[in-house]
């Protein structure tokens, strides 16, 4: 499983705007310029989740983006998800009558991938992008850093 474009261009966009002044409309020019992403195709990302209400439009002169709510309510999977819809290692993996194989009502194959397939979920699921900002700012997983607190 590799990250599409969009994802991964989706992903540095909002974590950008998740580091960001908050008190900041930060215009798409911008956010594309700062990680090397292509305009059109950011903004056409952008609208999507914007629609989503992950982040928000700013019209005018003075327009742009910003979050539509705090960095640590916006998971991983919530991006990716809006961006790609969701993830399915293969096609039977959403549902058996997708199956190609005669396998009858069961296939070992699709059930190690169904395990997967919650596991990776389960990851994105588990950070927001308040994580990834403070992971990329201190190279420390919050996660690893919250359990070293403890």
């Amino acid at each position: 499983m590799q990250f599409t474009k969009a994802e991964e261009y989706g992903m540095f966009g909002v974590l950008y705007l998740a580091d960001a002044d908050k008190s900041k409309v930060i215009p798409l020019s911008e956010i594309s310029q700062a990680q090397d992403i292509p305009e059109k195709f950011l903004a056409k990302i952008f609208q999507s989740l914007s629609k989503a209400g992950i982040v928000r439009s700013h019209r005018g002169v003075r327009g742009g983006f910003t979050l539509a709510k705090s960095p640590d309510q916006i998971s991983m999977k919530e991006v990716l998800e809006t961006i790609q819809g969701p993830y399915h290692l293969m096609k039977c993996t959403e549902s058996m009558a997708a199956c190609d194989q005669k396998n009858g009502d069961f296939c070992a194959l699709r059930e190690v991938l169904v395990i997967a397939e919650q596991r990776l979920v389960s990851v994105f699921d588990q950070y927001t992008l308040a994580d990834l900002a403070i992971w990329q700012k201190t190279r420390t997983d919050p996660a690893k850093k919250a359990v070293a607190d403890r």
